[in-house]
């Protein structure tokens, strides 16, 4: 199936940049649909799950449409997700916003607290810290940029893989401030704290690097 013919759904569940994500995936040549449609989500060759503002908004957003079940789904199948911002976020087992816990979607353990730095939010371009086996970076220089908003992350990995023939998942880590959790790569679970739809071409690489997965 050539890049073109791969039919990505963005889910639209009222907390996302979804026509930014739609631009830059129609650029690198994906056939683009917005919708918060579950049958057209679920049948998707891949699924990009945006998110900005409150974690606990988000949350929600996203039960009301269905979109957990959706993730999970999908996930049991097999089939490919992609989370962006707090659509990464939201992955995790919970979120702590000015005290306030509300729990996620627990694909992987973990919580989303404040970022400990002198600026917050963390608004701009930084540099990452890929693993070298990294799908998600491959072709992309070491001191490549991309573009992050936000003021809350996950600052620790714990997910431990105990079966020696599973992949562990590949963590990358950015810093401001302190270091946290910048992108993951799991199996068919894909996700990334800053924003590829707007880290010019260094988000347009990535993004084609995940749809050359599926």
């Amino acid at each position: 199936m050539s890049t073109s013919e791969k039919k990505v759904v963005v889910f639209d569940y009222g907390f996302g940049n979804v026509r930014s994500a739609e631009r830059a995936l129609a650029h690198v040549g994906a056939d683009v649909e917005i919708t918060g449609d579950y049958e057209k989500a679920m049948n998707a060759d891949g699924l990009l799950v945006p998110g900005v503002g409150a974690f606990s908004a988000c949350m929600k957003g996203l039960k009301e449409a269905r979109g957990d079940w959706v993730v999970e789904r999908r996930l049991a199948g097999g089939r490919p997700v992609l989370g962006i911002c707090v659509g990464m976020q939201i992955l995790f087992a919970r979120g702590i916003e000015h005290g306030v816990e509300t729990e996620g979607l627990d694909e992987w353990p973990g919580t989303v607290g404040p970022l400990d730095a002198p600026v917050v939010p963390h608004m701009g371009w930084n540099t990452v810290e890929s693993p070298e086996d990294s799908e998600l970076f491959a072709g992309l220089d070491a001191d490549a940029r991309f573009y992050f908003v936000h003021s809350y992350a996950v600052h620790d990995w714990s997910l431990q893989i105990t079966n020696p023939a599973m992949r562990a998942p590949l963590v990358t880590w950015a810093t401001h401030g302190e270091k946290f959790v910048a992108a993951v790569e799991n199996g068919a679970l894909w996700a990334t704290q800053f924003h590829p739809e707007k880290s010019g071409e260094a988000g347009a690489q990535l993004l084609a690097n995940w749809l050359r997965t599926f």
